[in-house]
């Protein structure tokens, strides 16, 4: 089963500085039937303008993954961590028993991120971040796994996570095609950061959500250049 997501359908808020589109209920923004996909809670769809961002704020017992599409994110924590965030590369916070955090957009154009929030396994863990570098090159025509907290990618080289589950991306040309399977009570949940793709036959344009349960394989086909990032987690 594939539920499609619009772009357009997605909820949302325009404070100005933070144009930001909700996949799934945050903040202002509820809708019964969009409260999570299994254990994905929230993947927000952010354009933060020049010189702005997130004051600090405080966060516990959630797994934050932040990918980076556009420009750069500057984060700084109460943990003493601090560190930039460029395109195409991501950063992760387990926030476990809780920590304070602000993010600011400190580059001269508009930053875009994908926001993504999974809830964790185990709750009260040490908070954690860390940032990494993932190449473009390194995903083209096939997945790489960036964050993953699912037993046998501790050696993949990515980032951890408290939770059964991962976050991984793609990059594809026009033509090309990718099959990722998806095991027996997993729930995948795409987003195309750029280009249009169709998945398992149905159409997916940019910046749309499929949230994807029930198939054994996904099968991806490119109708353009596209850049992918998927979130695979527990059914239930």
């Amino acid at each position: 089963m594939i539920d499609i997501r619009p772009f357009g359908t997605l909820g949302g808020a325009d404070h100005g500085w933070l144009k930001a589109r909700h996949h799934f209920s945050f903040a202002s923004y509820h809708d019964p039937a969009r409260m999570n996909w299994g254990r994905l809670r929230v993947w927000n769809d952010d354009e933060i303008a020049p010189g702005t961002g997130f004051d600090p704020h405080p966060h516990r017992d959630m797994e934050i993954i932040t990918y980076v599409r556009e420009g750069a994110i500057t984060h700084r924590d109460s943990l003493g961590n601090e560190g930039r965030t460029a395109a195409g590369d991501v950063q992760i916070m387990s926030a476990g028993t809780g920590v304070v955090h602000s993010e600011y957009n400190l580059e001269p154009e508009t930053t875009r991120i994908f926001q993504i929030w999974i809830i964790p396994d185990r709750r009260g863990v040490k908070p954690n971040w860390g940032a990494k570098q993932f190449p473009r090159a390194a995903r083209e025509a096939g997945f790489e796994v960036l964050a993953s907290g699912r037993p046998g990618d501790e050696n993949s080289g990515a980032l951890p996570l408290n939770v059964d589950g991962a976050v991984l991306a793609a990059t594809l040309k026009a033509g090309q095609t990718l099959r990722q399977p998806l095991a027996e009570g997993r729930a995948a949940y795409l987003v195309p950061a750029r280009g249009a793709v169709t998945v398992n036959g149905v159409a997916l344009s940019a910046r749309d959500g499929a949230g994807i349960v029930d198939e054994t394989t996904i099968e991806i086909t490119a109708r353009e250049d596209a850049e992918l990032v998927l979130v695979e987690v527990a059914k239930e």
